[in-house]
C-alpha cells in the first residue's frame, strides 16, 4: 500500500507506488567498525530520531544492517510507515536460475522480517555476462508474486539502463542508485536523458563526498590520503577522486569557500546543505541518500535546512564558475559512465 506523506516540511517524490521523502538514511556505515560503532540500542534510538523528523526511508543494507533495520521496523508502535530499500549484488559469474534469484530475495525477506521487499536494488558486475536480463526477468516474476514491491538498479550505466528499461517495458524499473555530487557530475550526461526517457529516478549517494563537502574541512590543510586511522573508507575514496581526478585541494577549498558564502547569504545554512540542495535541484534526482553514523553523530536538525533552501541564479552561477575550473566535466571520460569505477 502507498506510503503516507512525510511531514509538510519535507519534500516528497513518487517512486512507483510509494510517496517518499527526498532525503534517505543510508545504512552502509553499519557494515564496518571503520566508521565508528555504537551499541544496538543506541543505533535503534537514532533510527527513531530520524523517523520522528520525517526521514522514514532507509537504504543500503549491508551486513547486519538488514537485521537491525528489520528489528527496528517491526518493533515500532508508531504510525509512521517505514520504507526499506535493500540490494542484491552479483559480483561473481553466476547462473541466475529462478531458484537462485528466489533464494536471494527470500534471504532479504528473512533478514528484514518482512513479507515483501519495498525496493530491491539490483547490481550486476559484468555487463559482458548478459545474465543480468535473465535475473531481472525473475525479479519481475517475484514482483508479480508480491515478494518485491518495486525494482531498482544500482550503479548501472546509462546505455545498459536504457537496454533494460526498453526490454522490460515501462514502469518496471523505477530507480537507479548512482554517485552524484558537485565533484562527480557524470549523471548530468547521458544518464539524465535516460531517466527522462524511462521515467526513472536517481537515488544518489556520495553527495557529500564522505563528509568532505562540509564546514569542518573549510580552511583546513590537505589531509594525508594514506595516513591510517584519520580518514573513513568513504573519505579515502572521495579524497582520491578530488586530488587525482577532479582537481586539487586548493581548488576544492575554493569550492568550499563558495558554498560557505552561499550558505551565509541563505541565512547561515551549512556547506552540506548547499551541496545537497544543488543535487536535489536536478529533476532526474528522486532522493539523496545520506550516510548516517547511527549512534555516533546526528544531523537530523541540519538536514531539515535543506528543505528550506532555494538556490538563486547567482548561487548557481558562483558554483558553476568553480566547477568549470575543475576537471569535473571530464570525469565521464576519465572514470567512465556511472558505476564504471566499480567494474
Amino acid at each position: 500500500m502507498p506510503m503516507p506523506e512525510a511531514p509538510s516540511t519535507l519534500e516528497t517524490f513518487t517512486l512507483g507506488r510509494f510517496t517518499l521523502p527526498r532525503l534517505w538514511n543510508g545504512l552502509w556505515q553499519l557494515s564496518s567498525n571503520a566508521w565508528g560503532s555504537a551499541p544496538t540500542p543506541k543505533i535503534k534510538k537514532s533510527m527513531e530520531a530520524y523517523v520522528q523528523h520525517g526521514y522514514t526511508a532507509f537504504a543500503d543494507h549491508y551486513g547486519s544492517s538488514e537485521i537491525l533495520f528489520g528489528q527496528f521496523r517491526n518493533a515500532r508502535t508508531g504510525q509512521e510507515k517505514i520504507f526499506g530499500a535493500t540490494k542484491w549484488c552479483v559480483f561473481r559469474p553466476t547462473e541466475p536460475t529462478r531458484e537462485l534469484v528466489g533464494a536471494a530475495i527470500q534471504e532479504r525477506l528473512d533478514r528484514t522480517q518482512s513479507p515483501s521487499v519495498d525496493l530491491l536494488q539490483f547490481h550486476w558486475q559484468n555487463y559482458a555476462d548478459r545474465g543480468y536480463m535473465t535475473a531481472l526477468q525473475h525479479l519481475v516474476a517475484l514482483r508479480r508474486e508480491g515478494k518485491i514491491s518495486e525494482i531498482g538498479l544500482c550503479n548501472f550505466d546509462a546505455s545498459t539502463m536504457d537496454e533494460i528499461c526498453t526490454k522490460l517495458g515501462p514502469g518496471i524499473i523505477v530507480s537507479n542508485q548512482v554517485q552524484f555530487s558537485l565533484i562527480d557530475t557524470r549523471p548530468m550526461h547521458d544518464m539524465a536523458a535516460m531517466c527522462k526517457k524511462h521515467n526513472v529516478k536517481l537515488l544518489t549517494y556520495g553527495t557529500l563526498c564522505g563528509g568532505f563537502l562540509a564546514d569542518r574541512w573549510l580552511n583546513q590543510p590537505e589531509p594525508d590520503l594514506y595516513a591510517t586511522g584519520t580518514l573513513t573508507p568513504s573519505q579515502r575514496k572521495y579524497l582520491d577522486i578530488i586530488l587525482k581526478v577532479w582537481g586539487d585541494w586548493k581548488l576544492f577549498q575554493a569550492l568550499l569557500s563558495t558554498l560557505r558564502a552561499i550558505g551565509d547569504r541563505q541565512g547561515g545554512v551549512s556547506i552540506a546543505n548547499v551541496a545537497t540542495r544543488w543535487v536535489l535541484d536536478h529533476d532526474f534526482v528522486g532522493a539523496v541518500i545520506i550516510g548516517t553514523r547511527l549512534g555516533i553523530s546526528d544531523h537530523t536538525s541540519d538536514n531539515s535546512n535543506v528543505m528550506k533552501l532555494k538556490l538563486t541564479d547567482e548561487d548557481r552561477a558562483a558554483i558553476d564558475e568553480v566547477l568549470q575550473r575543475s576537471d569535473g566535466p571530464k570525469l565521464i571520460r576519465s572514470l567512465g559512465d556511472c558505476g564504471a569505477e566499480y567494474r
